[in-house]
């Protein structure tokens, strides 16, 4: 009967701990009225433990700070700390220590190590310590690899390993949302929701736009103070998200002046930037994420596209008013424009329907100073412009261009 030799303990030992920020140690408060049985027992013993607030004892939320008790949640963005020591638990010095920590994730596997020279000798009770850091860009299961190779005294090489499984989860809901304008620029809304079961402190959420646009924030009013204008955030002078609460950012982005033509006309997907996303939970511990790069569908505007530069919003009655269309020729080819006016119901065009606009280029754009008038009141739709192609012989259609408030004239208009 063949007997297996007995499997040989190791000489060294491996710990791994995650380091974490302490909690506030909370306690459930027992209390009643004077006249109840216990009297005063159990105030006398609120007030003589030693974790509740003095003069607050019945509050939940203690003075002491509590150790994690568990290996905790991990979200990402966060960043993972822990602490690895190789302790020499035997009696004799052993040589050649080599510590490994390794980050398995389910794309990739990362080294973690300070140094990956290793160690010439350990004495007994001696160890080796290192801290490790990474910044979790991934969701899902990861697995932390900690390999420890030695030479013990009579010259037979050691090798162990152990693993430690954990899960990262998903912070942070962000959905966006974009709304174009009638002129080039493109609003988004972004909506962020804290699916965490802990409160944040929202420290940044800013819009990095690509190198087509500028951005403007518009999550904050101005307030006139005594010497300055003062910024104040729509939000409140509180930045915490509760969980499972959304809060709404709003940005404007307007194609920059060397690229506002290429912008407005180009078609497809168009890049517009990524978001950067800073917080804090618990005791000041931070979170970070960038989403990739965000991208909405452009509009289609034909062959020409006819845009508003400059319109009143309102005007009076049978009076009339000026307004500035921008024509832009989005094809490939070169057109030769004529311009028709056609009257409504209660837009009237002013001046000479059927004048030649001359060639266009591709890519081209020419300004136009239009005069109208309105015979009826109210919200009126500015409609009846014709460009014609006579190349192709192909007619384009502007109605709803936009709108504009027709007041009577007793009114007097604010210019």
């Amino acid at each position: 009967m063949e007997v297996n030799p007995p499997k040989q303990e190791h000489l060294l030992a491996l710990k791994v701990m995650r380091l974490t920020k302490p909690t506030l140690f909370t306690n459930i408060p027992v209390t009643c009225e004077e006249k109840d049985l216990p009297g005063d027992l159990f105030n006398q013993l609120m007030r003589d433990d030693p974790s509740t607030v003095n003069g607050a004892e019945i509050l939940m939320l203690g003075e002491m700070l509590t150790l994690p008790q568990n290996f905790g949640n991990i979200f990402l963005g966060e960043t993972f700390s822990s602490y690895i020591s190789v302790h020499n638990d035997s009696n004799q010095a052993v040589k050649d220590i080599l510590v490994k920590a390794d980050l398995q994730t389910s794309s990739q596997r990362l080294n973690l190590s300070a140094s990956n020279a290793a160690v010439t000798e350990l004495k007994p009770d001696c160890c080796i310590d290192d801290v490790i850091h990474h910044e979790v860009k991934e969701i899902g299961t990861h697995i932390l690899v900690c390999a420890v190779s030695y030479t013990t005294q009579g010259g037979e090489k050691m090798y162990f390993r152990k693993f430690f499984k954990f899960q990262v989860l998903k912070p942070l809901d962000v959905k966006t949302k974009f709304y174009n304008a009638e002129t080039d620029e493109v609003f988004l809304e972004a909506q962020i929701q804290n699916i965490t079961t802990s409160p944040m402190f929202m420290e940044k959420v800013s819009l990095e736009p690509s190198i087509m646009y500028s951005v403007t924030e518009l999550n904050s009013v101005s307030q006139a103070g005594e010497c300055t204008c003062l910024s104040v955030s729509t939000f409140g002078s509180r930045a915490y998200l509760q969980p499972m609460d959304t809060r709404q950012y709003l940005y404007c982005l307007k194609p920059k002046k060397e690229f506002a033509e290429k912008a407005g006309i180009i078609k497809g997907v168009t890049v517009i930037g990524k978001l950067d996303i800073v917080w804090k939970t618990n005791l000041g511990e931070r979170g970070r994420l960038q989403t990739s790069q965000l991208q909405r569908m452009a509009p289609g505007y034909g062959d020409v596209r006819l845009s508003l530069e400059a319109i009143p919003d309102t005007v009076n009655l049978e009076e009339p008013f000026h307004i500035t269309c921008k024509i832009t020729n989005c094809s490939e080819r070169t057109m030769d424009l004529v311009l028709e006016m056609c009257n409504t119901n209660s837009i009237h065009w002013c001046g000479i329907s059927g004048r030649q606009l001359g060639k266009l280029h591709p890519s081209s754009s020419l300004c136009l100073a239009l005069t109208l008038l309105s015979s009826v009141q109210g919200l009126q739709s500015v409609s009846g412009l014709r460009l014609t192609d006579t190349f192709l012989k192909r007619t384009y259609e502007y109605d709803d261009i936009a709108q504009v408030c027709v007041v009577s004239s007793a009114i007097k208009v604010e210019s």
